[in-house]
């Protein structure tokens, strides 16, 4: 899976210096056998978020430099989307913190706590994440909530390492021991971070045994189409 990941990455953009963070053994032996570059960070990180900052960190990379996140549970990571969230990036200097949402496609994502919500201000800056839906449709009954007015959150970030250090120098702060959502952190500390709003829902990542499965469904259909 994740080096599947990597080749999606590696295909959206291929001048970017790309390297997997793991804690795990196995993984780095998988990836020294094919020959993907990848960096051991420390096991007790509480997020992907202190582990990204460990290896920008390792590199020597400065304060200035800009750090993208690509979780690897997001094997069918859409190439397009990897692009313009790179844009999206670069044309947002001022911004020390980005990610992407795109829309709720059904009423089992609206209420399934691992389909992560949020909603932005007007600037397209997000004011909220939360496994709670977000906002709350005070005056409809929950089957007839607007699906188009709600936003899920695609696990992807931007950084610029200067706000990483910052970041990891934080404790956790109780939203997002709360939530186990490692963004929060960086909003308890005010940091602003932008939304690139994707207009199609890339697919699911894998977060369960049975996205497992689904997953692994979707490739054989892509390879045999292929």
């Amino acid at each position: 899976m994740i080096a599947r990941v990597y080749a999606r990455v590696q295909s959206a953009l291929p001048t970017a210096d790309i390297v997997v963070a793991t804690d795990d053994e196995r993984i780095a032996s998988h990836l020294r056998e094919i020959d993907i570059p990848f960096a051991m960070t420390d096991p007790k990180h509480e997020s992907g978020t202190d582990r990204v900052a460990e290896v920008a960190a390792l590199r020597g990379l400065a304060d200035g430099d800009l750090v993208i996140n690509v979780q690897g549970d997001e094997p069918l990571v859409p190439v397009d989307l990897l692009q313009a969230f790179l844009a999206y990036c670069q044309g947002k200097p001022e911004l020390q913190m980005v990610t992407i949402s795109a829309p709720v496609e059904d009423v089992e994502q609206l209420f399934n706590a691992n389909v992560v919500k949020l909603v932005t201000d007007q600037a397209g800056i997000a004011l909220m994440f939360s496994r709670s839906t977000i906002p709350y449709c005070r005056d409809k009954p929950q089957s007839d909530w607007p699906l188009a007015d709600y936003q899920r959150h695609i696990g992807i970030y931007g950084y610029r390492v200067g706000a990483l250090k910052r970041v990891v120098a934080t404790p956790l702060c109780m939203l997002e021991q709360m939530e186990k959502l490692e963004q929060l952190r960086a909003m308890w500390l005010g940091i602003r971070i932008g939304v690139l709003q994707w207009s199609a829902c890339p697919p699911h990542g894998v977060d369960t045994p049975a996205d497992v499965e689904r997953v692994t469904r979707l490739i054989q259909e892509m390879e045999q189409q292929a």
